[in-house]
């Protein structure tokens, strides 16, 4: 038996799902939401007469930590001793033992324009889907379609709220929710609820209260992760940090003992510089410390720059940062993967420099998560205290900290990129960083 607690509104959720097409469970970070639909799920697999069935995440590894983990509440867990993961057709998969067969459930990522390759060609019966609204179109559309031989079609998804204009609310949820009304639908055709964090029975008092410390009250993050509010973003991104640009400065005499540093890079192209921010990590991940800046170029186009001028700002860079920080290894170089030609020279500077400091870096590609995930770990590590930058060192970043704004003119959050604020200092530091994103929380 698996223990957690349903308050009365998940319940409610859970029951109109066992007879309901299609459930949508949206809402608040850590509502419990994918959980419900897990559970319920499960439980219909069990009985279901269709073999083959769909789990499907941004990508696959967070279709399978999302659903087959789930925090020890997934289908991992629900089937321990009568499951067992292997490959089918090349994608990650789940058999389970049930009392009418066997059902095989295949885990994928849908967020590629290409990811319908996937399930193209295969008869799919029940379809379990985490953070539907970053799925791509076209793989939606493929495993709708997969699902039209279904002897039990069921779709389950779950996301947190969008901005309100977002694709999969025009095109399925808001339409779906009209044409119910409307008597378009039949009544057990869409079951949508929208939860908050306060509705998760399973978070204790005192771990929801440092969750809430980790948000600046009243931001986009707040409204959307907290209170399971669907709002555009607009206006300034890091207001926090506008307000009050010196309560985040630190000496640098005063910067605790880093475990390592890591540099992000950002090649300039038309009127854009090339940026590099180095940053540093405490043990632990307690903190965020952006230690010093350097750019390159600009105004007249960055793709003007040669690979040996960018190889030798890289350089000096890091022995800049070395001579300033001598006891902090700098372990890696994360680099924009748009300009590989660069990289490759960069690549060879590193490895041919007089510097041990410098060859025992290691040059990697940026991850480059999507903007709002890494604009969201700024916001919390600001509201909870945790980001820092150092005094002198990093006046490019402070100010497009304070100058960053939202594209009114986008349909969803996109940061604006007009050279109205510096977008390349912003997307270094970022770069820096984001590999680790996951450690912060």
């Amino acid at each position: 038996m698996i223990p957690y607690k349903f308050n009365e509104k998940h319940k409610a959720y859970m029951r109109r799902a066992l007879t309901c097409t299609l459930n949508v469970a949206e809402g608040a970070v850590r509502s419990g939401k994918t959980v419900d639909n897990v559970f319920v799920f499960a439980h219909l697999l069990e009985t279901t007469s269709d073999r083959l069935h769909l789990a499907s995440g941004a990508t696959g590894g967070c279709a399978k930590v999302t659903l087959g983990d789930c925090g020890g509440f997934g289908l991992e867990a629900i089937f321990r001793g009568r499951s067992r993961w292997h490959s089918y057709k090349g994608c990650d998969a789940m058999t389970v033992q049930t009392p009418t067969g066997e059902k095989t459930v295949l885990f994928v990522g849908g967020k590629n324009a290409d990811a319908y390759k996937h399930i193209r060609g295969l008869s799919i019966g029940m379809w379990l889907a985490t953070e539907i609204n970053l799925h791509h179109p076209t793989f939606i559309r493929e495993a709708f379609s997969r699902q039209l031989a279904a002897a039990d079609r069921r779709i389950f998804w779950d996301l947190n709220p969008d901005a309100p204009g977002a694709p999969i609310y025009r095109d399925y949820l808001d339409r779906y929710a009209a044409m119910t009304a409307g008597g378009q639908l039949a009544p057990d055709f869409f079951n949508h609820e929208r939860f908050t964090i306060f509705d998760n029975a399973a978070i204790p008092q005192s771990r929801l209260q440092q969750i809430i410390a980790q948000y600046e009250p009243g931001s986009l993050w707040y409204r959307r992760d907290i209170e399971g509010q669907r709002c555009a973003a607009e206006g300034m991104i890091y207001t926090r940090y506008a307000d009050d640009p010196a309560a985040f400065a630190v000496a640098r005499e005063d910067v605790p003992p880093l475990a390592f540093a890591a540099v992000g890079v950002d090649f300039g192209g038309t009127r854009s510089k090339t940026a590099f921010v180095c940053v540093g990590f405490p043990p632990g991940y307690t903190g965020l410390y952006a230690l010093g800046e350097a750019v390159l170029g600009g105004g007249t186009g960055g793709y003007d720059i040669t690979s040996e001028d960018v190889s030798a700002a890289a350089e000096r860079f890091l022995l800049q940062m070395h001579s300033l920080y001598p006891s902090v290894p700098i372990r890696y170089l994360f680099c924009d993967s748009e300009a590989q030609y660069l990289i490759h020279g960069l690549q060879r500077a590193l490895r041919a420099s007089a510097h041990p400091c410098v060859r025992a870096v290691s040059l990697q590609n940026a991850r480059k998560l999507p903007i709002t995930e890494r604009i969201a770990c700024e916001v919390s590590l600001m509201a909870s205290g945790r980001l820092h930058l150092v005094e002198g060192a990093c006046g490019q970043l402070s100010a497009g900290l304070c100058g960053a704004m939202w594209d009114p003119a986008a349909a969803g959050d996109v940061r604006l990129d007009n050279f109205t604020s510096d977008i390349d200092i912003l997307d270094a530091f970022e770069y820096a960083f984001e590999t680790f994103i996951r450690k912060f929380r």
